[in-house]
């Protein structure tokens, strides 16, 4: 899970909030659970409803415009907290990030979901967050993991080869609220897909373009043979 990342540093996240605007989308609503999960698998924990899920289809070609694997893509419910929809990008290489912010305490917490596992052993030694380089105190609480260092805290949930983390600083957020959160993650329905991620630009492919030109046996280059007149 500690790979390169392309968001923010936390520290600068509330900056940009201010600077561009915090535009509040649907996700945080929680209106239900999508049941294709098109990436990595995982049992949702979401209280909506599953007559409402997401198009697989839709859900790929948006995520895929971002980079995002669709099956890490994750939203939640925090009483009083909306997602703030520029926040939403891409977290290492295929994951997932988005931030949710509560405009009448103007306290927030992220959102990561990323390839990999948390278990006893490679707890301590995975970083919160974005990482601090401090010691990491790690505690079960669950199916979950509680998680503190460097002023954050954090709950993680270990998913079928992804793991789900909600952070959020230690001495502003309620653990309450990080634990709520996290029991409440899920994939997106309809709803909160339209209102979280963009539309796909047209004609993004969702499945294999098939090649009428390759032949059926051989290395699978394009015949391109034109006959003896050229």
């Amino acid at each position: 899970m500690n790979r390169a990342v392309r968001v923010l540093p936390l520290l600068f996240l509330p900056l940009l909030l201010v600077s561009c605007g915090t535009e509040e989308a649907g996700a945080g609503a929680g209106t239900g659970t999508a049941g294709a999960d098109t990436g990595t698998g995982g049992a949702d924990k979401g209280t909506g409803s599953p007559d409402d899920p997401a198009d697989p289809a839709e859900l790929a070609a948006r995520a895929r415009a971002l980079g995002i694997a669709p099956g890490l893509v994750y939203v939640t419910e925090a009483p009083g907290f909306a997602v703030a929809q520029q926040s939403v990008r891409v977290f290492g290489g295929d994951g997932f990030h988005t931030a949710y912010v509560s405009r009448k305490t103007h306290t927030q917490f992220e959102l990561f979901v990323d390839r990999g596992t948390l278990t006893a052993e490679n707890c301590p030694k995975t970083q919160v967050g974005q990482g601090s380089g401090e010691s990491v105190a790690c505690e079960r609480d669950g199916d979950a993991w509680y998680r503190k260092a460097g002023g954050q805290h954090e709950y993680a949930l270990p998913r079928d080869g992804h793991v789900i983390r909600l952070v959020g600083d230690a001495n502003r957020l309620d653990r309450a609220v990080l634990r709520e959160a996290a029991e409440a993650a899920h994939h997106p329905d309809a709803a909160e897909l339209t209102a979280l991620l963009p539309p796909a630009p047209e004609g993004t492919a969702t499945e294999p373009v098939e090649r009428g030109d390759l032949p059926p046996v051989g290395d699978g280059a394009p015949n391109n043979e034109v006959g003896a007149s050229g």
